[in-house]
């Protein structure tokens, strides 16, 4: 049997191993091309070497496949025996290296993955590290003007803190959580009395006068943080006690832990009397009405047993016992009629001049009538009555009387201890817009709690039968028609040494006249 030619099979198996061997070459080539472009690809890196490996292996399978055709055409069969075991063994290691690179591909992907996605990790930080070195290099460039312009705020806002702290009228310090005091402005240490230049060492417990209203404080800053408007007494360095208006803030450090209090601390002592006034005010305006109508309502049946009185006095002689009874009724009569007068001068109903008066000629007039009946109880007068004062409109006569009822009572207190001095004086304030006139006695002096009352109608502090209690009064409000007030000091403080005397000074204060008046009727 006649057997196939093998020529076909042999061509095809010899030009099928050159294209191997070509193809392998080719894609080498491109993995390594892809390799140059991207040199840090990893994938790339792993094909080239693929196609190495690949390569071999083709060259090693098609040189064996050419070889062996070559042999067996020039009929050196027997050599091919000889070189077909190392070929097929050579072969199979580099088709082994083909298969392990082929196994570990999938691994070399994840590695590659992770390193890829490390690479990125680090990229991101990298872009970050190179925007915070930019900003690093931009704040070093800008540090000094920065640290310049938060000089400057820090500065101006530290500025305005302590202008406020040091011009402050008002009372501002500072505390510890143990009571001490930090820090206090010098309007607050005057308004205590201590010494602005050297303060001493004090505490809440020296400041507040009542423990209560101390622990009410404490108890306001820890529950609520602050106090607003809380009224309180302070003392003073002599003891003296203040009205305060209160609010303060506690302060915590960092940790939430209280370590102190801030506050702002304004004197009611000026409101607070003031207050006082205008109530008194209120009260003796409701009073004046009040004996406006009693008086009128006195005086006509006054008048009616003052005639009749006066009638029978006719008919019985003074030496009779009806006579002297008449006398007695008349006098107590006129007495009562007196003092409904000075219930309708207090209530300023009686009629009253206003003309352009010299407060130093009423001064003097005053002084001529009482000066010798002061000396008898050895009571000794000084004048010291500013020349040149401007006049003031009003009504001589009520003036005159004013004086004389300061004077009277000076000459009382006096009286009692045996003797002592007046002081009488005039001078010009506030540019001469205002006369102040002053009577000035050693006396006794006024009690703190009678003060308040003085003015009060039928207030009096002298023995039955020797004062109405009205005196006072009526000289309030003849000050008070004129457009002046009362200024009453007991004791006496001189304003220029600070040294304090036993007595009281009644300070008249009036509105000098602006336009020149004339005498008419009120």
């Amino acid at each position: 049997m006649n057997g196939l030619p093998m020529f076909p099979a042999n061509l095809t198996d010899m030009v099928g191993s050159l294209l191997i061997i070509i193809f392998s070459f080719l894609s080498l080539r491109y993995a390594y091309l892809l390799t140059k472009k991207q040199p840090d690809n990893f994938l790339w890196g792993f094909l080239f070497y693929f196609c190495m490996t690949l390569a071999a292996f083709a060259i090693s399978r098609a040189m064996g496949h050419l070889v062996k055709q070559v042999l067996f055409i020039s009929g050196n069969e027997t050599q091919w025996k000889i070189l077909a075991p190392l070929a097929g063994g050579f072969n199979t290691l580099l088709m082994t290296s083909l298969a392990a690179v082929t196994i570990y591909y999938h691994k070399g992907i994840e590695g590659y993955r992770a390193i890829e996605t490390k690479a990125k990790s680090l990229k991101i930080a990298n872009k970050k590290l190179e925007r915070t070195a930019s900003q690093l290099y931009e704040m070093n460039l800008h540090l000094e003007e920065m640290v310049e312009d938060r000089t400057r705020e820090l500065s101006a806002s530290e500025k305005k803190f302590r202008n406020f702290f040091t011009n402050s009228k008002d009372m501002v310090y500072f505390c510890d959580a143990e009571n001490r005091l930090v820090k206090m402005n010098a309007s607050g240490l005057k308004m205590l009395g201590y010494s602005i230049s050297n303060p001493p060492p004090l505490t809440l417990h020296d400041m507040f006068r009542n423990e209560e209203d101390l622990d009410n404080y404490f108890e306001e800053i820890l529950a609520h943080h602050f106090i607003e408007d809380l009224e309180v007494e302070f003392s003073m360095a002599d003891g003296t006690a203040i009205n305060i208006l209160l609010s303060a803030t506690a302060v915590y450090n960092d940790a939430g832990v209280f370590i102190g209090c801030e506050a702002i601390a304004k004197d009611l002592t000026r409101v607070k009397t003031m207050m006082t006034q205008l109530a008194s005010s209120e009260k003796m305006a409701s009073v004046g009405q009040m004996a406006a109508g009693v008086a009128h309502e006195i005086n006509t049946p006054l008048g009616v047993i003052l005639g009749y009185s006066q009638l029978l006095m006719d008919d019985f002689p003074p030496q009779t016992e009806v006579g002297q009874n008449l006398l007695v009724i008349e006098r107590q009569t006129k007495t009562c009629r007196k003092i409904v007068a000075d219930l309708l001068k207090f209530s300023r109903q009686a009629e009253s001049a206003k003309e352009d008066i010299s407060i130093n000629e009423v001064m003097t007039d005053v002084l001529a009538v009482s000066e010798h009946s002061l000396n008898m109880d050895h009571i000794q007068v000084h004048q010291n009555l500013t020349k040149d004062l401007k006049t003031i409109v009003g009504d001589a006569g009520k003036l005159r009387q004013v004086f004389i009822n300061f004077i009277n009572n000076a000459h009382h207190a006096m009286e009692e201890q045996g003797g002592g001095e007046l002081f009488v004086s005039t001078r010009s304030r506030h540019d001469g817009k205002e006369i102040v006139a002053t009577i000035r006695d050693t006396g006794h002096g006024i009690p703190d709690k009678v003060r308040p009352n003085i003015f009060d109608p039928f207030f009096t502090t002298k023995t039955v039968g020797k004062g109405t209690g009205l005196g006072l009064s009526v000289s309030y409000g003849i000050v008070q028609e004129h457009g002046g007030i009362i200024e009453v000091e007991s004791p006496v403080v001189d304003k220029e040494t600070g040294v304090t005397t036993p007595g009281t000074a009644f300070h008249v204060i009036l509105p000098t006249a602006l336009v020149e008046a004339h005498a008419v009727k009120a």
